[in-house]
């Protein structure tokens, strides 16, 4: 199987020296409930860093917060979620599910956007991964579950092979037509087509948000690059800057740490 490698980091485009505001992608991220806040604020962070734009929506209560921290997102945007369905014309990518929760109103949103918008790119994550129906993901989405959600989705499948993990990825990436990242010790992520291994991480991995972390780095890289090489270079990223703060504090870091370890990380994956 194929590894990951610092070459498929470096296929990803760049903002060019002339570019203006606006051009270097625009992400909408759907996420957050009453029970979790900090998921979607996760793929906030991270996100904002790399593109023009994010617009962020989620229940009242996790709105409120970010607008008390403008000071960090400048580029970011509040939504309500009465007029989400504008920002999902206009941003390049949406990423839904970060801090939802897994009940019928997070199920009912996302069959309902998906179904009405599906020439768009989507990156489904968390809660809208769990509760979606299959016939509702559409041709393209990235999909980036960890075991427990790959399990679900494999009830959903045709599937009946379970034997080779990486052959039931690539199974059902090719059955649902998408690409999937499945989150582990060694990540593996298919298009149906190709299946690929990464790579690294360590015990410090292991904590709540860093897969949220992740989500919004993916979603990011997706508003401007292939979806595909935007996935691997994506997960590769994360996990280097995951070693790269292991050699410093061991394993002893968060998400928040993650998130701002990975534009110097980037930095130097891309030679900046």
């Amino acid at each position: 199987m194929k590894t990951v490698t610092a070459e498929d980091v470096q296929k990803l485009s760049f903002p060019k020296p002339d570019s203006h505001k606006g051009q270097n992608g625009k992400l909408l991220i759907i996420g957050g409930s009453h029970l979790f806040h900090a998921a979607s604020l996760w793929s906030l962070t991270v996100a904002s860093r790399i593109v023009d734009l994010v617009h962020y929506s989620s229940i009242p209560e996790n709105n409120q917060i970010v607008h008390e921290l403008k000071k960090e997102f400048r580029n970011g945007m509040v939504v309500s979620r009465d007029d989400v369905e504008d920002y999902i014309k206009e941003d390049d990518v949406i990423l839904i599910g970060p801090g939802m929760t897994r009940d019928e109103e997070t199920e009912t949103l996302t069959d309902i956007l998906l179904k009405k918008y599906p020439e768009k790119q989507w990156v489904l994550d968390a809660g809208a991964l769990q509760m979606v129906e299959l016939s509702h993901i559409p041709k393209n989405a990235i999909l980036t579950p960890h075991h427990q959600e790959f399990e679900l989705l494999l009830e959903k499948s045709q599937i009946t092979n379970h034997n080779d993990q990486t052959e039931i990825v690539q199974e059902l990436a090719k059955e649902l037509q998408c690409i999937i990242l499945l989150k582990g010790k060694e990540d593996i992520a298919s298009n149906g087509k190709e299946t690929r291994v990464i790579e690294g991480g360590n015990a410090g991995m292991t904590k709540g948000g860093t897969g949220d972390v992740l989500a919004g780095l993916i979603a990011a890289l997706a508003c401007k690059n292939d979806p595909w090489i935007s996935t691997l270079a994506g997960s590769f990223i994360n996990k280097k800057a995951g070693d790269d703060l292991y050699a410093t504090v061991g394993p002893f870091f968060n998400a928040t740490d993650l998130s701002n370890q990975i534009p110097k990380t980037m930095k130097t994956l891309l030679s900046f």
